[in-house]
């Protein structure tokens, strides 16, 4: 397949973009770069260099003759999203619909669709949250990512453009930016390493559902192959503190750190899970990294990436 993924130089895209590449697909590359890198790219993808807001995208999609659209681009940043909700929906809302609007003309067969499973469901009745549970985002980056899903439901009944909207918990693992992207574990990975302290929002007990970036893309390429429409969780179903992902962090690291915690940042959700039962059913996956090994993988990977950029006499 001629595979185009959007935001493929970011750090969830790359590994989405290297395990399709893997397993012999055509893949085309849009990124702007603005939280990408292009250390991330596969050497083995098309790399175009624009952003999803441009006309032009449009044209590419047909002219790029695209079989799939993996749609990662996106503004993340939740914080960034409450702080300016214009931006956040010009390229949450916007920027998707400009793609959408050119794999309509292009005739794509599918579009995957990053959406969050962390965000979407709002403070949770049940744990953990299955696909049925209601909706009600707390933040412009949850109603965006809620909004994309409606749009690509419109696709499909009026164009028939068949969809996935994959609901990601909260992603970590190698490559992970601790300046743009903001995840927790790579900004507590990189301070322990540095021997800085990081600082606990709040009191810790809030939870969340930490899945792998590998078995992301593991779900993304199965993805390609089912005939399905609508959401599905990728999650864990397991629920972690961050006073807990902040003890084992330290432990993983060396660090003697000491937990020193701040103010609580306003509209935080307190616990976040995901039940991906349903996954297991449509893809017939299941999350095979237990967090204590792909946090091992993740300092590993800091670790590296910190000698690298240390002067050397």
């Amino acid at each position: 397949m001629r595979i185009l993924v959007t935001g493929g130089a970011g750090f969830i895209g790359s590994h989405i973009v290297d395990t399709y590449v893997q397993a012999g697909h055509e893949v085309v590359v849009i990124d702007n770069l603005s939280t990408g890198k292009r250390e991330n790219l596969s050497a083995q993808a098309r790399f175009i260099e624009a952003d999803i807001q441009d006309p032009t995208v449009r044209q590419l999609i047909v002219t790029e003759k695209i079989d799939v659209i993996s749609h990662h681009a996106a503004q993340m940043d939740v914080r960034r999203s409450v702080a300016d909700p214009l931006y956040d929906a010009r390229v949450n809302i916007l920027g998707m619909l400009n793609v959408l609007e050119g794999a309509r003309e292009a005739h794509v067969k599918k579009v995957i669709f990053a959406s969050s499973g962390g965000a979407i469901y709002g403070e949770q009745e049940t744990f953990p949250a299955a696909e049925e549970h209601s909706t009600a985002p707390v933040s412009p980056y949850g109603v965006s990512k809620r909004t994309g899903e409606h749009y690509l439901y419109f696709y499909r009944v009026e164009y028939g453009l068949p969809f996935i909207a994959l609901r990601y918990a909260n992603i970590y693992g190698p490559r992970q930016d601790p300046h743009g992207e903001a995840g927790v574990v790579a900004i507590f990975a990189q301070r322990l390493l540095a021997g800085e302290q990081p600082v606990i929002n709040g009191d810790g007990g809030q939870t969340r559902d930490y899945v792998f970036v590998g078995d992301v893309a593991r779900a993304n390429l199965a993805a390609l192959q089912v005939d399905y429409d609508g959401p599905l969780n990728i999650g864990t179903a397991r629920e972690t503190t961050v006073t807990q992902l902040f003890t084992i962090l330290c432990h993983l690291t060396g660090s003697s750190a000491r937990e020193v915690h701040g103010p609580a940042k306003a509209g935080e959700q307190r616990r976040s899970v995901l039940d991906w039962g349903r996954a297991a059913h449509v893809l017939g996956w299941r999350p095979t990294v237990e967090l204590e090994n792909g946090l091992q993988q993740t300092v590993a990977y800091f670790r590296t990436r910190n000698d690298r950029h240390q002067p050397h006499p």
